[in-house]
Formats: C-alpha cells, structure tokens, sequence
C-alpha cells in the first residue's frame, strides 16, 4: 500500500518542524569562515593534520573549455573490484567473492580479459580448512585466482570477508598489471584501503586483527609496494572517490568551531557550489580546490609520523602521504575526491596536471573518468551473475545460503537464473 496524499503532506508538515531554526544562510556563512580562517592549516591536539600544497584557492573552470583541452596524460589506466557481497551459509561459512579488472584508454582488449579473483571464507568451525590458498592460474593465463581464509573473529563477519576479498583482489591486480601503465592510473576508490583502515576505528577487536594479523597488514603493504613501484617508474597514480563519507576534517573542525554539515564532501560542495541571485545552481563551469596534505583519520596510519601498522617504507615516509583535491560537478551536483600520495603531489606541475586530467575527463564524461566507468563495468559482478555464483556456490558446499524474510521480500527468484 502507497502512502495516500494525505500522509505525505503530513510528513511533509512534520519535515517542516524539523527545520525550524536551520538557516541556510547561517550554514553558508560557517562553511565559508571554516575555509577562510581554519583549513591553513587545521591543527588537531597541537599538530597540523591538513594543509595546503600551494596557495589555498578555489579554482573554476569553464565545461566545456576544459572538455576540449588535449589531457596532459595521452594515455589513462583504470583499476576496480566487484563482489557478490557477504553471503552466510547454513554450515556457517561466512564468503565474499570479488573480481579485479583494470581498463584502457585506448582500450586493450588482452588486458581487459586479464582478471585477479579472490574468494574469501569466514568460519568458527574448528575442524574448517581450505585445501589449497596459493595463487592459481586460469582462463589461458588471463586469470588470477585464490582462495582465503578470513581471520577468525566473533562479530563483523561479513566486513572482514568483504574488505580482504575486495582489497586484496584490486592490490594484488594492480601490481600484477603495473608495468602496463606508461602515463596514469586511476584507482577506482581511495589511494588506500580505507575499509580496511577504518577498523582501528570500529572495535578493538578489528583493531588489534588489524596490526596482529598478517593478512589484512599484507592486503595494506601491497598498497605500500604500489606506491613504490610507481614512484620508481615515474608514473603517477590517484584514487578517484566517487561516494566519500569522511568525516575526519569536519570532526576535527567541529572541536574548534561550528560545523553543521553532516560530512566532509557536504562541506566541500557548500564552498564549491556556485549560485546566481536567485539562489540556483550555476552550472556552466566545474570548481575544484587546491590539493590537500592529510593526516586525519584513516589518512593518519601512512602519514610520515604514523607508524603504516609496522610496514617497512623503502621511500621517504612523506612520500606515502595522502594529498588530495575536492572537484564539484554543479551539473549532477555532486563532489568527488581524487588522492595522490604526496611523492607526486610534492611537484607543483605534476599535481596541476594530475588536477586539469580529471577535470578533462568529468567535464567531458558528466561523471567519472573514461578508465574509471570502464574499469567499473568490466569488475562490476551484476545481479544475475551474483545469483548464479551463489547458487554454484551452495552446490559445492553442499550448503544452502542462511536466508532471512528480505531476501524473500526483495530479492529475485533465482530458480530462473540458474
């Protein structure tokens, strides 16, 4: 049953109550005082955990100027991972399965069919053990495959078998495939395993798996060792964020100032948006900000003081850094964050032209880069697939998925996929 018209109007009313005292001018006016007088740099506990790379500025540039500009990097890779997400088993198997793919552009369509896979399993069985977790080869050489077994733990399950299954198997694709990249590489996601950092942050339990436990320090490293192998060949990569929730800046402004918004991105579009007098969105023209050294939240664990959970780092420890920029597409009103480690962004001209690439390819795609959309859609596992995988998968364990009244209510019949 639809809600009548009647309700939503009440709920509508109800919106209205809400919002009493919320002034958007005000929130406006505290976002533009946070970028004038608190970001150069930002101090936490007596130390600077952002500053700007050069003069801290906001930049605009016209869509379609910069659409039709020849992109300083003649040639770009993209780098992403898909899963199946968590699946429980009534065996108590806990698995995700996730699939790394990197693109073109130009395309190439040997490496397109190249692929690193992952399976990653989660049991409190004490008699569990996977037979064989070495690398395995398939498809003609074309793929990669292992299977993991997940450190045991009593809660968050389906995170743990998430995070290794897809971090590992986009690290593991990007090594494998780096000598291919001659001009730019674009990670389909943050320049380092956020979901995995973030667990220092979640519960001790993660934590301490976290800096105890080899496999998810080795997912980590790989990260580590990808830098490397790019600083040494002299071929920048970044991380193009398309659905950032951070929160360290606005947390750590909030303890100095007012901060109403409700994440990082949400401050970012608010100083990057532009509006004519009548208050609509102008949209003639991107905007972006200047880079970003950060050493707040996650970004904190490779920052040069940090401790990178015990990694060794061949290279200088500022070169590890996380810089970053923020661009705003007034067309989809949307922000995205784009990261670089500070070993290329240190360069003035290097971070420029990393800046003028992206802007290049969101005004020209009205979205992510070209190698970015590719990349994605070569890793993304679709929902069809998904259902045949699990279903092959139960027939293998001799195991039916754990389902629950959702997936009677929302998923598909997947007698009809198989």
């Amino acid at each position: 049953m639809t809600l009548d018209p009647v309700h939503v109007d009440g709920i509508a009313r109800l919106a209205g109550r809400v919002s009493e005292g919320v002034d958007e001018d005000d929130h406006q006016n505290a976002a533009e005082t946070v970028w004038a007088e608190f970001l150069d740099p930002l101090y936490r506990d007596g130390s600077a955990v952002l500053e700007p790379l050069g003069d801290q500025r906001r930049k605009k540039v016209p869509v379609d100027a910069v659409a039709l500009r020849d992109p300083p990097f003649p040639t770009q890779h993209g780098l992403d991972s898909g899963t199946i997400n968590p699946t429980t088993f009534k065996n108590g198997l806990v698995l995700d399965v996730s699939q790394a793919a990197m693109a073109g552009v130009p395309s190439d369509l040997d490496l397109h069919r190249a692929r690193t896979i992952v399976m990653t399993a989660h049991s409190n069985d004490d008699t569990y053990r996977i037979g064989q977790e070495d690398w395995t080869m398939h498809d003609e050489g074309y793929v990669r495959k292992r299977a993991l077994h997940a450190p045991r733990v009593d809660r968050y399950e389906q995170n743990v078998v998430h995070a290794l299954a897809l971090y590992l198997a986009e690290s593991e694709h990007a090594l494998e495939q780096a000598g291919i990249v001659d001009d730019l590489l674009i990670l389909d996601g943050p320049l380092y395993p956020t979901g995995l950092l973030k667990w220092a942050e979640r519960d001790t339990a993660l934590a301490d798996l976290l800096t105890e436990d080899e496999r998810p320090r080795d997912v980590v490293e790989n990260y580590v060792r990808l830098v490397e192998d790019f600083v040494a060949r002299d071929v920048p990569l970044i991380g193009f964020i398309k659905n950032s929730t951070a929160k360290a800046i606005t947390q750590a402004v909030r303890e100095k100032t007012n901060a109403p918004w409700a994440n990082d991105n949400a401050f970012f579009q608010r100083i990057l948006a532009r509006r004519d007098d009548r208050g609509d969105l102008k949209t003639d023209a991107l905007t972006a900000t200047n880079w970003f050294r950060s050493r707040v939240g996650t970004d904190r664990v490779l920052a040069a003081d940090g401790d990178a959970l015990g990694i060794d780092r061949t290279l200088d420890p500022e070169a590890y850094e996380v810089t970053f920029f923020v661009l705003y597409d007034p067309r989809d009103d949307l922000c995205y964050r784009v990261e670089a480690p500070y070993a290329f962004t240190e360069d003035e001209n290097t971070r420029e032209a990393l800046r003028l690439q992206v802007l290049h390819d969101v005004a020209g795609e009205q979205g992510p880069p070209l190698a970015v959309a590719k990349a994605d859609e070569l890793a993304h596992i679709d929902r069809q697939a998904n259902e045949q995988l699990r279903r092959r998968i139960e027939r293998e364990l001799g195991s039916d998925r754990h389902r629950e009244y959702d997936d009677k209510r929302w998923g598909v019949d997947v007698e009809e996929l198989v």
